[in-house]
């Protein structure tokens, strides 16, 4: 989502001080029901380890594209994974949904479809993470569930946490909602396994303490325009100078359009750029307002909600994310040491 002005600095702001005591609220019990789950935490409702990648705060960060990497590292080195997602924009009438690569956007949401036809994998969708996680056990064998998202997902057991941060909006003025983008306070970065940033490293001070992780837990994501490829044939491809002299209209339904249009900016002659909200639900006649003689170029969140109506000539701008192979490998090492533990207490029992 599009964060407001105000949240984007700290900088006085009429409507930031008036909202400022309810985000104060609104941290005091995200707070409070995170000690309750560390003082009760739920039973696992899987026979493989659960890592989830959320963030603490709201909008885009970056989660899908890490997901993305993580994955697709993991299925090389041999490793059975699966994913669930709440499904966010999903209008299907029960729950909880398979997604396969040909389900449509509108019953299952954009995101777990773009990561069931990236990762070929087991995904499944629910409101309730639980209930996902449970349908993700009972179709498929696997090593390892990643949740997209869930971070406040206090009923779902977990055994790994990465938090992703917008390397390019940090936390704004670091107060919660609605006074700010956070949806926890900046401290509980002390509580989970990896701090991952989706670009420049941030250090981040909340109240005199540090907030970001300790490091050695932390990594950089970055994310390198690969290739477009056009919307209605995914196979059709064109090299990143294709649209070099060409005068294009862009658009982007992501939490942080911006971002996607800076990084197309470069690889484009001129550019008319059309921001949507997150997950739009795209028809077309959203479309009929831009130039039809103007090649369109989107994100491939975007993509995968257009493709039953796009034009020969719309365009995604495909793009692969990249962290360091050593996080891979701390991230596989304890992947293996949760498996060693478990298999250790079944014994026992």
């Amino acid at each position: 989502m599009s964060w407001p002005r105000f949240w984007q600095t700290s900088c006085f702001s009429w409507l930031g001080w008036l909202l400022r005591p309810l985000g104060a609220v609104v941290c005091r019990i995200a707070r409070r029901r995170f000690e309750r789950y560390r003082q009760s935490m739920p039973a696992s409702q899987a026979s493989c380890p659960v890592l989830v990648v959320g963030n603490v705060t709201v909008g885009g960060s970056g989660k899908t594209p890490f997901i993305q990497w993580l994955g697709q590292g993991l299925q090389q080195r041999g490793w059975r994974i699966g994913v669930v997602s709440r499904g966010y924009g999903g209008e299907a009438k029960q729950w909880p949904q398979w997604v396969t690569p040909d389900s449509d956007p509108k019953t299952v949401g954009d995101e777990p479809l773009l990561l069931a036809q990236t990762l070929q994998c087991p995904v499944a969708v629910a409101p309730k993470r639980v209930e996902a996680v449970r349908c993700l056990q009972e179709r498929a064998e696997l090593d390892l569930i990643i949740s997209d998202d869930g971070l406040q997902h206090f009923a779902m057991a977990r055994d790994l946490e990465v938090v992703i941060v917008d390397g390019v909006r940090g936390f704004g003025n670091q107060r919660c909602l609605p006074a700010g983008p956070l949806r926890e306070p900046l401290s509980r970065l002390r509580t989970v396994d990896w701090v991952v940033n989706n670009g420049p490293f941030r250090t981040v001070t909340q109240d005199g303490v540090t907030a970001h992780h300790p490091a050695g837990s932390a990594a950089q994501l970055t994310l390198s325009p690969a290739y477009f490829y056009r919307v209605n044939q995914p196979e059709v491809r064109r090299a990143l100078d294709a649209f070099a002299n060409e005068s294009v209209t862009a658009l982007a339904g992501i939490g942080h359009p911006a971002r996607f249009f800076e990084t197309l900016r470069p690889l484009v002659g001129e550019m008319d750029a059309h921001p949507f909200a997150d997950h739009q639900a795209y028809r077309p006649t959203d479309f009929q307002a831009m130039d039809p003689q103007k090649p369109l170029i989107m994100t491939a969140k975007d993509a995968v909600k257009c493709e039953a109506f796009a034009q020969d000539n719309w365009w995604a701008l495909a793009v692969k994310p990249h962290c360091p192979t050593s996080f891979l490998d701390q991230i596989e090492q304890r992947l293996v040491q949760i498996r060693h533990s478990s298999s250790s207490e079944r014994e026992k029992a």
